[in-house]
């Protein structure tokens, strides 16, 4: 019988994780499977214990999932899912322990090391102040950069900035409202969109336009479906490099895959499965 693994969120349809996902289990030959499963928050501790006790492999968790599950007391977060407030992999341990794990930042810091980008020393503006933000920003302060985090509710922005300040990472960051976002951008390195702005169906959403942008940023936005946002389009009109979401997408993924089963995952297949999907 197959080994069961997925993804829980709400929503989740749009969610390109089985395909990628199961593209690596065919790949290496492993009798497992992987499926989408709307999930929401009030049902979350309900659906992981169902899920631990009929068998699943492991799970991915997306929004509004992931601040949830560092609440709940069946699951065991690891120090930097707890640092960071937010779990998006579940591990189901043989000794019965059900333990959390963050992702996303190592996934983001690998989608910018792709594109050569240069983190320690680096101005990174993050918009948002949510759990990819949150995971992203401690990232990338543990890694030398130095960290500005414009969010609509200036509030978020400030809390998340105390948050990280509390501790002893060895970059910088303050918080901001989205106000501030034009003035950070004209010194800043790189821009991290972590908002919903753009998602598909509401793709005409971006927050920043090319007269804001400039060609020495790396624009990277985490919104992976539509393939390019419209940021990412007013990103190459000013001249700036840009990174897909797809990029993240694919290595926090990988880092799971890596989690659950011990196996190094065919990252370029996954990666290569994703983008056939957005182009259909």
């Amino acid at each position: 019988m197959k080994q069961v693994f997925g993804v829980f969120g709400d929503p989740i349809s749009h969610s390109l994780s089985p395909a990628m996902h199961n593209a690596a289990f065919s790949a290496l030959g492993m009798d497992c499977v992987y499926h989408a499963f709307r999930v929401k928050p009030e049902k979350l501790e309900k659906a992981v214990l169902g899920a631990e006790a009929m068998g699943f492999g492991g799970l991915n968790l997306t929004l509004p999932l992931k601040e949830v599950a560092l609440k709940l007391g069946s699951i065991k977060p690891d120090p930097l899912a707890e640092r960071i407030g937010a779990v998006n992999t579940i591990v189901f341990e043989e000794t019965g322990e059900i333990r959390g794990y963050n992702t996303d930042g190592l996934g983001a810091k690998q989608a910018l090391q792709e594109a050569a980008v240069e983190i320690k020393g680096s101005k990174i503006v993050v918009a948002g102040a949510g759990g990819a933000a949150r995971a992203i920003a401690f990232q990338l302060v543990a890694d030398g950069a130095e960290i500005a985090i414009v969010n609509r509710t200036e509030e978020r922005a400030i809390a998340l900035a105390k948050d990280i300040s509390a501790t002893t990472l060895p970059g910088e960051v303050e918080g901001r409202g989205l106000s501030g976002l034009k003035n950070l951008l004209q010194d800043a390195n790189v821009l991290i969109n972590t908002t919903t702005l753009g998602m598909h169906p509401n793709t005409d959403s971006a927050i920043a336009t090319a007269e804001e942008l400039h060609s020495g940023l790396t624009v990277f936005d985490i919104v992976y479906n539509p393939l390019e946002t419209r940021l990412l389009r007013e990103a190459k009109a000013s001249g700036a490099k840009t990174v897909s979401g797809v990029s993240m997408l694919v290595h926090q993924g990988a880092e799971a895959f890596r989690l659950w089963t011990g196996i190094e995952p065919p990252v370029e297949l996954m990666k290569e499965t994703v983008l056939e999907a957005l182009q259909v």
